[in-house]
């Protein structure tokens, strides 16, 4: 695709340049409670790229200057504020050997969709060592059980030898055993193409910019409420609810732990590359998983201590509320003013905007399965009542219910978004 020159007139009469700085502003002062120009418009196309160009999932993934072609097709025929494309990919977990994902390509069918196979690679009779050492355990007990290419680590012996000084340098001949050797190449297999990863995505950001498309991300780096961090890739969804009745005190003590070196990444994320928020999906909060009980004692205080303390160090909590919240939402207008931003999955938009629109950011509005199935005139009225009730007032972002659009009409986006352009004006 060709690229424009900063000072080429390339849409609505202004230049890439321009662009950028209207849209970034525009997003910048919704996070902010601010009222832009008008309501700005976050788009995440996922698989729906792999749909407009005729190819199959896994090609997207492998092809990446194909991915890009089409991300920037996708921009440009939408015009959003913000666009991104797929998540992740399979390369790390194909040379890990990871046995939490499934990619296209990776234990799927090419044309699949990224699965998380969720194990409960830590039990019960784990926590202890887990308490005790949760680094040590981490690598040398739960790293070899979730990862085949890296069972080698389990014969490491304990890293807190490492305090050994000189004497433990008798210990290193276990560094050149075959099986570590091979982990440790797989590592390094993995890191390169994480970096890889990481250099496409500048790059990407770059060819956006010149088409006006600003690189604004506001997720930063992944960070999880301690109860779904032991949940997710630790305890599994049926070990972390039978811990909530038979070993609360050990499970709320874990959770401890995760909170802190979670928020130290996340600090030390911030400080070494400037981006300033951290995204936090939200899996077992939401009403459907759990009581209020419940809720307020493994889930909210854990969850609100983070958020606090990120907001303490600058750093804007970016949370994806997965689920239906409408009975924690009075739990979230508890916190501190304009320092948040909330995407909002399944709860009902305008129960949100009457509980937190005076407290954070609300981001979403528009139900995926609306732009599968229709009827363009539904798509139409309902983002007109999102933009003048949602929208009321500032501090609103239109997205979509999730961040993967596979299965959605083009057409009815490009309804979607343009009637967002028309009725969100301030």
């Amino acid at each position: 695709m060709a690229e424009s020159g900063n000072n080429e007139v390339i849409h609505d009469g202004k230049t890439a340049e321009q662009l950028c700085e209207e849209r970034t502003k525009r997003i910048l002062d919704a996070s902010q409670l601010k009222e832009p120009d008008r309501i700005p418009i976050q788009l995440r196309t996922g698989y729906l790229l792999a749909e407009m160009g005729d190819i199959s999932n896994q090609e997207l993934h492998e092809n990446h200057e194909r991915a890009q072609e089409l991300l920037e097709e996708a921009a440009l025929t939408f015009q959003p504020d913000t666009i991104s494309g797929v998540f992740g990919g399979p390369g790390p977990s194909k040379v890990l050997g990871d046995r939490m994902t499934k990619w296209p390509g990776y234990g799927l069918g090419p044309n699949g969709s990224f699965q998380f196979d969720e194990h409960e690679f830590m039990k019960a009779e784990d926590y202890d060592d887990f308490l005790a050492d949760p680094a040590d355990w981490a690598i040398r007990v739960y790293t070899p059980r979730a990862f085949e290419a890296l069972e080698g680590l389990a014969t490491l012996p304990p890293l807190g030898m490492w305090l050994y000084g000189y004497y433990n340098t008798m210990n290193y001949g276990t560094l050149l055993a075959p099986p570590v050797q091979s982990a440790f190449e797989a590592i390094a297999k993995a890191a390169q193409l994480v970096v890889e990863s990481q250099q496409r995505g500048a790059e990407s950001a770059k060819r956006l910019a010149k088409l006006g498309f600003p690189p604004v991300s506001l997720l930063g780096c992944l960070i999880e409420a301690p109860f779904d961090f032991m949940s997710d890739t630790l305890r599994g969804m049926r070990g972390i609810m039978l811990d909530i009745y038979r070993r609360p005190d050990k499970l709320l003590a874990a959770e401890e732990k995760v909170l802190e070196f979670q928020l130290q990444h996340a600090i030390n994320f911030s400080k070494a590359t400037g981006v300033k928020y951290a995204g936090i999906p939200l899996h077992r909060g939401s009403d459907a998983f759990m009581s209020l009980e419940q809720f307020e004692t493994f889930y909210w205080p854990q969850l609100k201590e983070m958020m606090l303390r990120l907001v303490e160090e600058g750093i804007t909590p970016f949370v994806l509320y997965e689920g239906h919240w409408e009975k924690r939402l009075d739990y979230l207008s508890d916190l501190p003013k304009g320092k948040t931003i909330g995407w909002f999955q399944a709860s009902d938009i305008f129960e949100v905007k009457k509980a937190v629109g005076d407290t954070m950011c609300i981001v979403g509005g528009m139900p995926v399965s609306m732009l599968t199935s229709g009827p363009a005139e539904r798509v139409l009225n309902y983002t007109k009542r999102v933009c003048e009730e949602v929208g009321d007032d500032g501090g609103f972002i239109m997205s979509t219910s999730i961040g993967e659009l596979q299965g959605c009409d083009p057409e009815l986006i490009k309804l979607w978004i343009d009637t967002t352009k028309e009725f969100g004006v301030y």
